[in-house]
């Protein structure tokens, strides 16, 4: 299962709630609800330092004025977790027994994915 976005602040654990995006031409930063999607010029902010950003002078800051709530869990998080649950309760299937005379037996090829393994021949 995926875990939450984390505050892009140093040190900062807390869960994201906000994103903030550049407008360079304008000289604005907008500190908005949290995008679906991490973006590679964004940058997501937990509730404390969405409402605390302060940005260089001359610039704005446009802010989203209602509660910053952390996004519900998806279906692929819930389908995840599901899938984790059932591989873990399947049974482990019983390895044969080893002994002598099955290793004395003729050779064998099995196949893995597109690979042969081929027994050496003494």
């Amino acid at each position: 299962m995926r875990s939450p976005r984390r505050c892009s602040r140093n040190g900062c654990p807390r869960q994201a709630v906000a994103t903030l995006t550049y407008v360079y031409n304008e000289s604005t930063a907008v500190v908005g609800p949290l995008a679906a999607f991490a973006e590679p010029h964004t940058y997501d902010l937990c509730e404390p330092h969405a409402r605390s950003l302060t940005a260089p002078r001359g610039w704005d800051v446009v802010r989203h004025e209602g509660e910053f709530e952390p996004p519900p869990p998806t279906t692929d998080d819930l389908v995840a977790l599901a899938e984790a649950v059932r591989e873990a309760a399947r049974p482990v299937a019983p390895r044969p027994p080893e002994n002598d005379e099955t290793l004395n037996t003729a050779p064998q090829t099995g196949r893995r994915g597109h690979l042969r393994v081929i027994p050496p021949t003494h």
